[in-house]
């Protein structure tokens, strides 16, 4: 059961989660583990991924490398395990693998326009200093809330902050919002996650929203110095097609934390809504500030939210996503953890315009240990190898081509000490040849006629990312009792369709079992 910012609204958490003590900007607010929670102890942890020491971790924020070190800001909540409070938790890396914690960023300021909250934004320099854009919530009459869904009615305004120092750790917030309402006339049900990039002399925002009528939807603004902004127009909405089934006012239907930016010869939309993040490929007439999206797609079709791009010290465009819990809300509370980062994904768009994703290069770093497949062994051999290959405690890397035959094939990855059903499947029937299954749910991809398949399954502690031939991608949470496991990998099918199978045993980032 996943339990996002939409449902705390509702009030599944109450008026307790949202209570605010407000430390000063900059503060020495650190990221502690409860005293009552061994958390190094929790085989479910991850161990090579981004999490706070303890307590409650969503949505990257304002991902930058600055001065030679990335920085990763992310929404966090120093009362426990569980959605509310929002302040910025930050951590700081050489390689986007190996981070160290430093104290919390932002803040709540008691009175001011972030008093109950500081929700996502994004990070860009400006003459020499970071600016941070993100939005701040206070509670208001429900006449002025852009938040009316439960027990608090709530105003989203877009605020910016600035920071010049080596570590980011001291930031100077402007005293009102830059953006204080929605558009004249416009009704929303939701205003947030602001976005800036620049094109000459301007800079252009793209914020999220859910308009009465409409739908979801992406709004357009600029501005000559970050400071007073201008709506344009809407960039990008939801479909015509439906709208008749579209209720007037769709408290759930909200494009949030909307990303736009320029990718090869093409321009790239992702935004979260309805509790999936989706990408759109496309022109943009950068006269009239129009977007004609020409490719669509899911950016990941498991615990996957909410995902962040920034450019890495080499260009490179880095995908970052929310992996969400799939646990009840009070199992991850006296865990004393919920949530974490995804590992880096690069993106780039293929020659027809479809968005592809890999494995950041730097994550190859935490190999330590590997184990290949001898294909030429005979069908007996490589399947008795198959059955003595280890994950150990559930950490570590799988990679594997297979050919596409007229024969069916499914990878297995499991758990002995497990009776129930396997951690992982993915399976490939020639029927269906412009798909896979994984868990037994179809996952479109396509291929050439002599291109293998490609599947690359990160696992940690609790989760495992998967991505097929850089076009699909599929976050899986798994839970168990007792210590860390071993996962053992099986195949069903013919093992001459198996080209290469290689695991890797991965180093841990920080303290585990």
């Amino acid at each position: 059961m996943n339990i996002d910012r939409r449902t705390f609204l509702s009030g599944v958490c109450g008026a307790t989660a949202i209570s605010v003590v407000a430390p000063k900007l900059g503060s020495d607010v650190v990221l502690a583990a409860p005293l009552s929670v061994n958390l190094a102890a929790d085989p479910l942890r991850p161990q090579f991924h981004l999490l706070p020491p303890a307590n409650w971790m969503n949505d990257p924020n304002a991902p930058i490398f600055w001065k030679g070190k990335y920085h990763m800001f992310y929404q966090y909540n120093p009362d426990g395990a569980y959605w509310g409070n929002m302040h910025w938790g930050h951590a700081i890396s050489p390689d986007m693998v190996h981070w160290r914690h430093l104290p919390v960023a932002f803040s709540p300021t008691p009175g001011g326009p972030d008093a109950d909250g500081c929700f996502t934004g994004t990070a860009v320099v400006q003459e020499g200093k970071v600016v941070v854009l993100y939005t701040a919530v206070q509670s208001v009459p429900r006449a002025q809330a852009t938040i009316k869904e439960g027990i608090r009615n709530l105003r989203e305004t877009q605020c910016l902050a600035v920071s010049d120092d080596l570590e980011l750790k001291t930031w100077t917030k402007l005293p009102k919002p830059v953006i204080a309402r929605p558009p004249e006339g416009m009704q929303v049900s939701g205003f947030r996650d602001p976005s800036p990039w620049r094109i000459g002399d301007w800079w252009y925002m793209v914020l999220g929203a859910g308009i009465e009528g409409q739908g979801g939807a992406i709004l357009l603004y600029k501005s000559k110095d970050m400071r007073s902004w201008e709506y344009m127009h809407v960039l990008a909405r939801r479909n015509d097609e439906g709208m008749q089934d579209l209720s007037p006012f769709n408290p759930w239907d909200v494009w949030e934390c909307p990303d736009f930016f320029p990718l090869g010869e093409k321009y790239v939309l992702i935004f979260s809504t309805l509790r999936k993040s989706f990408w759109q490929s496309g022109t943009l007439d950068e006269r009239s500030m129009t977007f004609h999206p020409e490719r669509s797609g899911i950016l990941d079709y498991g615990s996957y939210y909410a995902p962040k791009t920034q450019l890495d010290k080499s260009g490179n465009r880095i995908l970052w996503g929310w992996i969400e819990e799939d646990r009840p809300l009070e199992e991850y509370k006296a865990a004393g953890w919920a949530g974490l980062m995804s590992l880096p994904r690069v993106l780039t768009l293929d020659a027809d315009g479809r968005l592809r994703s890999r494995m950041a290069g730097d994550v190859d770093q935490l190999r330590v240990r590997k184990q290949a497949l001898d294909v030429l062994a005979g069908e007996e051999g490589v399947r008795r190898q198959i059955e003595g290959l280890r994950v150990g405690q559930c950490r570590g890397e799988i990679l594997f081509t297979a050919r596409r035959t007229s024969e069916p094939f499914e990878f297995t990855l499991f758990s002995p000490a497990d009776s129930e059903s396997p951690c992982l499947t993915l399976g490939y029937d020639p029927r269906f040849p412009a798909q896979v299954s994984i868990d037994d749910r179809p996952v479109p991809i396509a291929l050439s006629d002599d291109e293998k398949i490609e599947a690359h399954l990160y696992i940690d502690g609790s989760v495992i990312e998967t991505l097929v031939n850089g076009q699909a991608a599929w976050t899986k949470r798994f839970y168990y009792h007792g210590p860390a496991r071993d996962m053992c990998l099986a195949w069903s099918g013919k093992m001459s369709s198996l080209a290469s199978l290689t695991v890797w045993q991965l180093a841990a980032i920080s303290a585990g079992p």
